[in-house]
């Protein structure tokens, strides 16, 4: 089969190594993002002309940054940011230790000689008052000189899995003029009935266009090194997570789960076993996943750390209980799954301070949901549907974190995201792909209920179960 050469990008091309990155918990828009935005910062600084007058640098938070970056970390990120730490090669073990210095000495070093006065307590400002028109997402960088001049001001939004841009590389994205547009792609769907049509008209899956895709920008090696790399960090999550008892950090006192029911699971030695036992073991690789990340450890966003239990549980149910499992097939599910998250950052948002947790949790269940039923042998159509029912079913959802932690309601909801995906898989594999509702429509649904959804529901800690759960 031919395919279609010499057409411009129409979608925003997400390789997979952008819809999942390796990175540190608690959260991918107010951990890892202002942690690459403070490294970038840096290295815009880091010139000769401007860093022999910086004095001093001072760093405001707004919007959902300021309402419920404490308890995300977002200061300690920055800190390690500017720093020129990498969440992807962060020591999580190392970072307590880093942090801890810095606010003694209140200075670092940019290169090896240039000393730059910052004291986190007074120059990391949670400005609870002033939102800013990008994103709610918003962050300003100052550098001033001895006399307090302002010499550089940079503003960044995180908007969801960790991806930065400041405010021209936001209006670009919303005009649709991404800065990749120069990149070349035999198969440039921007929605999901294009991506029906391509597949129809080349004879191709999914998997095989989005395989094509990726092969622009990196050779076969280098792309199949990659999926097994976040495989590897999603696995070593999970058996972390099942391994490590305790309370988790932050205040409200959380036990961790995942290790006293998968031990209760493998123990059971009763003759009477009960098919909600599989679920019993999703359940527990979500929890083992998210319990790590509330802990600050290392994981993937997938798309966002607040939603990156459920591909990784769905993965791991496929691996240990349908008998076709094998390697090919993981990396089929990171190809159908990050085609689904690139569609629906496109159109709508994985952001929960922008559009709630349907843009997290639901964004997650729908590419997991595609990603087993492509597994399973499913037709484009049927991937298509398992992602639209495992949406459909997340719309209007809040994200209203208790205390501002990835904590309560989070975790518990990677567990129910990660079941409900294997839900719609199964309705999916059971139909002929023909549906109602398409994946399109429900994108479109959440972007508009995400729209009209009150900001005390988005990601600010003001309503909901943080307003009504007293902290412990």
């Amino acid at each position: 089969m031919l395919w279609p050469t010499g057409r411009r990008n129409l979608q925003l091309f997400l390789s997979v190594s952008d819809v999942f990155k390796v990175g540190i918990g608690p959260s991918s828009s107010h951990t890892v993002g202002p942690m690459v935005a403070a490294s970038r910062f840096i290295k815009n600084l880091n010139k000769p002309s401007i860093l022999n007058e910086v004095e001093r640098i001072q760093i405001s938070l707004h919007g959902s940054l300021a309402f419920t970056g404490k308890g995300h970390g977002s200061d300690h990120a920055i800190i390690l940011g500017l720093l020129g730490e990498s969440p992807e090669t962060l020591d999580p073990d190392s970072k307590d230790k880093t942090i801890k210095r810095i606010q003694k000495y209140k200075c670092f070093k940019i290169g090896k000689t240039q000393k730059i006065n910052f004291d986190p307590l007074k120059d990391i400002i949670f400005d609870y008052e002033k939102d800013l028109p990008g994103h709610a997402n918003a962050m300003v960088f100052y550098a001033f000189d001895k006399h307090e001049t302002t010499l550089i001001e940079k503003t960044y939004y995180s908007i969801g899995g960790g991806f930065i841009v400041n405010a021209d590389e936001l209006e670009n994205m919303r005009n649709q003029k991404e800065a990749t547009d120069n990149v070349i792609v035999p198969f440039p769907f921007k929605n999901a009935s294009e991506m029906l049509a391509m597949g129809k008209s080349s004879g191709l899956s999914i998997a095989e266009m989005k395989h094509a895709n990726e092969l622009t920008s990196c050779n076969q090696d280098t792309l199949e090194s990659n999926l097994d790399k976040l495989w590897t960090v999603m696995n070593d999550c999970i058996n972390k997570g099942m391994r490590t008892e305790g309370t988790l950090p932050g205040g409200l006192k959380v036990q961790r789960r995942a290790k006293s029911i998968s031990e209760k699971l493998v123990n059971d030695q009763s003759n009477e076993k009960f098919a909600h036992t599989v679920m019993d073991w999703i359940s527990v690789y979500a929890l083992a996943v998210n319990e790590e990340n509330a802990a600050g450890g290392k994981i993937v966003t997938a798309p966002t750390n607040g939603a990156a239990g459920i591909v990784p549980a769905v993965m791991r149910y496929y691996l240990d209980f349908c008998p076709s499992a094998d390697n090919k097939g993981i990396h089929d599910f990171f190809l159908v799954a990050s085609t689904i998250g690139g569609l629906i950052k496109y159109n709508a948002s994985i952001s929960g301070a922008e559009v709630g947790c349907q843009g997290e949790v639901g964004s997650a269940s729908a590419m997991a949901a595609a990603g087993l039923v492509a597994v399973l042998g499913g037709s484009n159509e049927q991937i298509e549907n398992a992602a639209e029912i495992a949406l459909e079913h997340h719309l209007g959802m809040t994200c209203d974190p208790i205390g501002g932690l990835v904590q309560v309601p989070c975790i518990e909801r990677n567990a129910f995201g990660a079941v409900k995906a294997i839900n719609a898989a199964s309705l999916a594999l059971k139909g002929d792909g023909t549906h109602i509702v398409p994946l399109d429509s429900a994108i479109e649904t959440m972007r508009q209920t995400g729209k009209d959804m009150l900001t005390k529901y988005k990601e600010t800690s003001q309503g909901g179960l943080a307003v009504n759960v007293t902290e412990c």
